[in-house]
């Protein structure tokens, strides 16, 4: 079966291949607007779902595989930052609290489509704005939710404790999709 990871995420890229998956990388644009009414979960499945959209219908013998992950604090879902100026503020934002990190996936073949979501939280330490400019200054803060790798040196540093999938908080929750996946490839 002919797999396709449609996103440009290394770490979601990353993840994959350590699943001991072979897949191609296709990559198609959406707007990525919700109603922010809706609860977490629901916007990442939302998010995910739209993401697959462009995809349908799936060539026959084709997995694809779509997914989304945002940062929620107070009931407020950040995103990936528009500069560094909004990175600073999310970071300040989650600084000495606990916030949720929601990854939705969604897995389509030409017969089936699943949607599912993981939900880890994670605990920060207080960051200093000193603390916070080296980030910004040394590291790639704007193309991750919430404005921080888990796996980079924040993680190494700031993060208390995680209840959930660490995978889940870098992009992708490897063990809930390893489960999902079994149905359609044979692992070993």
């Amino acid at each position: 079966m002919k797999i396709i990871l449609a996103s440009a995420s290394p770490r979601r890229q990353e993840l994959l291949k350590g699943l001991g998956i072979n897949f191609e990388i296709c990559i198609k644009s959406i707007d990525e607007c919700f109603d922010a009414s809706l609860s977490s979960t629901e916007i990442a499945n939302y998010l995910a779902n739209e993401k697959m959209q462009p995809f349908l219908p799936i060539a026959p013998d084709t997995l694809t595989i779509t997914a989304d992950t945002l940062v929620f604090i107070d009931g407020v879902a950040l995103g990936k930052p528009d500069d560094l100026a909004h990175a600073a503020a999310m970071l300040q934002t989650l600084s000495g609290r606990a916030h949720t990190v929601v990854t939705g996936v969604c897995v389509a073949t030409a017969a089936s489509q699943e949607t599912f979501c993981v939900a880890s939280t994670v605990y920060f330490r207080h960051i200093t704005q000193v603390e916070i400019a080296h980030y910004l200054k040394n590291h790639a803060p704007l193309d991750r939710a919430g404005s921080y790798g888990i796996q980079d040196w924040i993680g190494y540093a700031f993060i208390e404790k995680i209840d959930g999938c660490y995978y889940n908080v870098m992009g992708l929750p490897t063990s809930e999709l390893y489960e999902r996946l079994k149905k359609y490839i044979n692992f070993i």
